[in-house]
């Protein structure tokens, strides 16, 4: 059973292989079903019994978050009509025509090209098979095995490679994609985990007894356990400085760069600016 991060739907599967990557090689429709890996969280994959019988709703907290990343309902069956419908463009022909190349020289738009995709087989017995691919492999172990956006540390340095990317290929408008990783991502991110960490609840280490205020001795009325947050700071700041570096350096537009900012103030009210620090020399020469 595959579970896709922050749903609770699973989706049933079979297991006919295994490879060294370290990913789920699967049939594109499945991929979409699960939609897609969010902010680096990695997809579940559950054996079937497993996840029916240890599994029970009673283990879960009452809150709505908690019914996050549990496979609640299962779906046995795919209905190709019925998942994100950005997989019916995938085209599914054995070969491309000259037409594409010579489309291509010209600069013309991909709708132009027509080129048969699953969207032409829906309804039909090939929405499940008989699907071309154009390029042959002796082992698919000699691909990339681990995604840099896994090993690679922290999200700044994810950040600075994505737009390094962008910038090598001329089909992309860099700007763009800068100010859509902003506004579509790191901004809402931002200010919502902003707005979760004023209304938190806070917990006890020891007992786990949830609290809306800290009680005024500071430790746990229960059990005298330390008092931690629920949201850390960390997880509201996560995404600010990659964000103002992005606006920086790419100068995306004013209202972009004002919204962040004012962001930026209200992260300083909660939190404090940073303090300055005194560097020796030695860290930038040498």
């Amino acid at each position: 059973m595959g579970l896709s991060p922050h749903t609770s739907a699973g989706i049933v599967g079979r297991i006919i292989g295994f490879s060294k990557t370290q990913g789920m090689l699967a049939s594109p429709l499945y991929h979409c079903i699960m939609r897609r890996d969010a902010d680096g969280d990695e997809a579940t994959v559950i054996l079937l019994m497993d996840a029916l019988l240890n599994f029970s709703p009673k283990l879960l907290s009452n809150h709505r978050g908690a019914t996050q990343d549990e496979p609640l309902v299962l779906t046995s069956v795919i209905l190709p009509t019925e998942v994100d419908d950005m997989v019916f463009d995938m085209d599914i022909v054995w070969r491309y025509p000259l037409e594409v190349y010579e489309a291509g020289l010209q600069y013309k738009p991909a709708y132009e090209v027509k080129i048969k995709t699953l969207k032409d087989e829906l309804g039909k017995e090939g929405q499940y098979e008989g699907w071309g691919f154009t390029h042959d492999t002796s082992d698919f172990n000699k691909g990339v095995r681990c995604s840099s956006y896994k090993t690679l540390p922290t999200m700044q340095e994810k950040v600075q490679r994505q737009m390094a990317l962008c910038e090598k290929l001329r089909a992309v408008d860099h700007h763009d994609v800068a100010r859509l990783v902003i506004e579509r991502h790191f901004i809402r991110d931002i200010k919502g985990n902003l707005r979760k960490f004023s209304q938190q609840q806070f917990r006890c280490v020891a007992c786990n007894e949830k609290f809306r205020r800290p009680p005024l001795k500071g430790n746990c009325s229960k059990c005298n356990g330390k008092i931690i947050f629920t949201i850390s700071e960390g997880s509201v700041i996560k995404y600010l400085d990659p964000s103002l570096s992005l606006a920086e350096k790419y100068q995306l537009p004013a209202y972009l760069v004002q919204t962040l900012d004012l962001a930026k103030q209200m992260i300083e009210l909660n939190f404090g600016k940073d303090k300055e620090k005194q560097e020796g020399l030695g860290k930038w020469f040498g």
